[in-house]
């Protein structure tokens, strides 16, 4: 007969619980994966929060009557219209750059004008919009692209003249 051995089935137990517990997490971990995926709101829906393209659309109804502006921009630039959450537009020296928008003048559209002008006004007219979009990202890459050259040129140059100037 074989004799009972405390301590090995003290530790089977706890490893048959470790498991149970990184099984119970990973099942859990997963679920709430799978819970966020799909889920998305995009400019023209009631629940969007962002740039707004104006295009055709009746003139918006803002909160402030002035653009507000965190840092000026050394170039002036067209304003921005947004729709952002009414404690973003009360501190948005705390929120411009989530926005991309501290060197910005922005104009913050009321929800009143957003969900009853701006979205069907959207959705009426979709492929606008879209194209237009697809323009500001196009136009906003090759700044980017054009930046980051200039950078490199810049690089490039001051490498070259600290080479020359330790050759001396």
């Amino acid at each position: 007969m074989r004799k009972p051995n405390l301590l090995i089935d003290r530790l089977k137990e706890g490893a048959m619980k470790k498991l149970l517990f990184i099984v119970l997490i990973s099942v859990v971990a997963v679920s709430a994966y799978g819970a966020d995926v799909g889920v998305s709101v995009s400019v023209g829906e009631p629940g969007f929060y962002g740039r707004i393209d104006i295009g055709s659309a009746p003139p918006p109804e803002t909160i402030y009557p002035k653009p507000v502006v965190i840092q000026p921009a050394p170039v002036a630039q067209e304003p921005l219209y947004l729709r952002v959450p009414p404690e973003h537009a009360k501190d948005w020296k705390k929120y411009c750059a989530k926005y991309n928008a501290c060197g910005r003048p922005v104009y913050f559209v009321r929800d009143k004008w957003y969900n009853n002008v701006y979205v069907p006004h959207y959705q009426k007219h979709k492929e606008e919009y879209k194209r237009r979009e697809a323009n500001y990202r196009e136009v906003r890459e090759r700044d980017e692209r054009d930046s980051r050259d200039r950078g490199d040129k810049e690089s490039r140059d001051r490498g070259e003249r600290e080479i020359r100037d330790k050759e001396r």
